[in-house]
């Protein structure tokens, strides 16, 4: 089982959640910049969680299958077709042998996450599949995908069961200013009562300079108390830096190791695919909450995988969406046997 890249996109890349541990040799963790999506395409398709996929940026590739699998579509809506007809977003569909799998252009995000049932059959690197674009290591030759590239596939073993409730409850929708909730940090003690609230009051535009290694934001500049310099130190995943100009700089999937600018703040670890779905020119505001409220998110959104797990992977016969209280529900009904 293989795939063919028959046409790659504006930049299309294996990743998974990314490699850890590796950050003191100077090597990125990578990984998927909306790991959420990664995820809940992995769970569509009966993957593990954390199985390569290919995300997709701006314009996705098309890809032409030499055997019949299960695929999901995740992440910003980029139109898929399968042989020329419209197939849903947020669900796993079954693809024939010789079918074409095309993307078009992102219509809200900028980032799909395509998830093939069992994976991809690449070698790992140091425990991950993910491509660390700037350093070469990793994914499908340490690069992005090109036209005429071939990509083994794993057997996923037993069918995907119950294909028709396979699909997320809710269409994923990416908001044009979204609100961006951040744990203020470590350094806001550099920057002035002024500074602090200019950044969370403030929308800012993602610049065109942004790639997979740091969102760079333009707007009203954030005030320092003095110099924005400081001694080197370790940078996180959505660490929000900000250099002598006042303009922020999130640290995307391919952050540097440490850095010596101070930072005002970190984006919580549910809000960083929200960060990462922002394109060129989107804009995007800022919200302080406590570390509790962060874990209190991180641990409710692992519960969501645990249920749409329990759902997908249940005997059900039969799937029914309801609604109550203003919130859509997935049901399912199955026979009970002794």
């Amino acid at each position: 089982m293989k795939i063919k890249i028959l046409a790659p996109g504006l930049l299309t890349s294996v990743q998974d959640e990314g490699r850890f541990g590796r950050q003191r040799f100077g090597m990125s963790p990578a990984g998927a910049m909306d790991a959420h999506s990664m995820t809940l395409a992995n769970i569509l398709v009966g993957n593990p969680r954390n199985t390569g996929v290919l995300e997709c940026t701006m314009m996705g590739p098309t890809i032409q299958f030499d055997a019949q699998t299960v695929v999901a579509v995740t992440g910003a809506d980029m139109a898929p077709q399968l042989n020329g007809v419209p197939i849903p977003m947020g669900q796993a569909v079954l693809i024939p042998d010789g079918g074409t799998l095309k993307l078009s252009s992102a219509k809200n995000g900028c980032r799909t996450y395509i998830a093939f049932a069992g994976g991809l059959d690449i070698p790992e690197i140091d425990g991950s599949q993910s491509t660390l674009l700037r350093s070469g290591v990793g994914g499908y030759q340490g690069r992005k995908l090109a036209a005429g590239d071939v990509i083994p596939l794993r057997a996923h073993g037993t069918p995907v069961k119950n294909m028709p409730i396979r699909q997320l409850p809710q269409a994923q929708v990416f908001e044009k200013e979204p609100v961006v909730r951040v744990i203020l940090g470590p350094q806001e003690d550099r920057f002035t009562k002024a500074g602090l609230e200019t950044f969370l009051s403030q929308p800012f535009t993602i610049s065109p300079k942004s790639d997979r290694m740091a969102s760079r934001l333009e707007g009203p500049k954030v005030e320092h108390t003095g110099d924005a310099s400081i001694i080197s130190d370790g940078i996180p995943l959505g660490a929000v830096q900000v250099p002598g100009s006042g303009e922020p700089i999130i640290m995307m999937s391919e952050h540097q190791g440490s850095g010596g600018y101070t930072k005002i703040a970190n984006v919580i670890s549910v809000d960083i695919p929200l960060a990462a779905q922002c394109g060129p020119g989107s804009k995007i505001r800022f919200q302080a909450v406590s570390v509790e409220e962060a874990q209190d998110l991180y641990l409710a959104q692992l519960e969501e995988y645990r249920r749409l797990e329990e759902v997908f992977n249940g005997n059900y016969t039969s799937f029914f969406r309801i609604r109550v209280n203003g919130r859509e529900h997935m049901v399912g009904l199955g026979r009970v046997t002794e």
